[in-house]
């Protein structure tokens, strides 16, 4: 199994591209696409899931071409895009039940696996609730089960913790991580927390081009040694912001507690800390911003 994405680009305009030479080779597992608002990963998923083309460039799914044969991957697809939307006066069942007879699958067994998912998915319970009464999270639980109706080899979920609380979120990506198993997940977003804690492998997205693509902990070696820490009075923040990268700001007693990426010391006082994933990304954002 196996998804090989190769100088992949969407031009809207004659000026502006979504996408620009994007290669990616993916293999089961999560697949966290980080990146700020407006970097490309929307415009990504929709030509993963064969709702746009691309303006140049191929993607295999498997050594075949989605552009020229979508329906190959079509019938191994879950999507979960961005602005999902429910039938509020539909009960779940109802819902997944509507969405497996537009996927084409069999009504008998459509209503085993949607027995199944509502166990997967903690929804049994609430099965038979209009949707209209749900919660951020368990919308977007529907939306994951509507997702998972054809048993997807390949699982894209866009943005899906958005509008969520903290608890929702984190009951989301456990979710995530227990389907991963024999499936390829691609998970958006621009939270890092997110990526952090799901993916096991991170591609790090802007201006339409991909900036880094490795596990978590490769990427903090990035920035061993240029992460620093150490608190300042608080009319010296604005001036730090204009000299460093300044990747996180805590309010403490004494001032504030000021997180630096540089390359050496930016004060006698500054502590060498351990890198984040934060910390990796702002600077990679960053450095791609600039170099514009």
């Amino acid at each position: 199994m196996k998804l090989t994405i190769t100088n992949l680009s969407k031009q809207y305009r004659r000026d502006f591209f979504g996408l620009k030479d994007f290669s990616l080779e993916l293999t089961p597992g999560i697949t966290g696409l980080l990146g700020p608002n407006g970097a490309g990963k929307s415009t990504l998923m929709r030509i993963l899931a064969t709702i746009n083309q691309p303006t140049s460039g191929t993607v295999l799914w498997n050594d075949v071409d989605i552009v020229k044969s979508p329906d190959t991957l079509r019938a191994v697809l879950g999507y979960l895009p961005q602005d999902f939307g429910i039938y509020p006066n539909l009960n779940a069942v109802e819902f997944l039940e509507y969405m497996a007879a537009i996927k084409g699958l069999d009504s008998k067994a459509a209503r085993r696996r949607i027995e199944e998912l509502l166990q997967v998915v903690n929804l049994v319970e609430a099965a038979k609730r209009p949707l209209g009464g749900y919660s951020g999270g368990m919308k977007q639980r529907v939306g994951i089960a509507q997702a998972l109706l054809n048993d997807p080899q390949l699982l894209i979920v866009d943005e899906p913790t958005v509008g969520l609380d903290p608890e929702e979120r984190v009951r989301f990506r456990n979710l995530l991580t227990d389907l991963s198993g024999d499936r390829i997940i691609i998970l958006s977003t621009h939270i890092v927390s997110d990526v952090e804690a799901a993916a096991s492998e991170i591609v790090m997205i802007n201006r339409g081009r991909k900036l880094q693509h490795a596990a978590p902990e490769q990427l903090l070696t990035l920035l061993d040694g240029k992460v620093w820490q150490w608190v300042i009075s608080a009319d010296k923040l604005p001036e730090l912001k204009r000299e460093y990268l300044v990747s996180g700001v805590l309010r403490r007693e004494n001032g504030m507690q000021v997180r630096v990426v540089s390359e050496t010391a930016p004060a006698p006082q500054a502590e060498c800390v351990a890198p984040s994933l934060e910390d990796v990304y702002l600077r990679e954002v960053s450095q791609e911003g600039a170099s514009k």
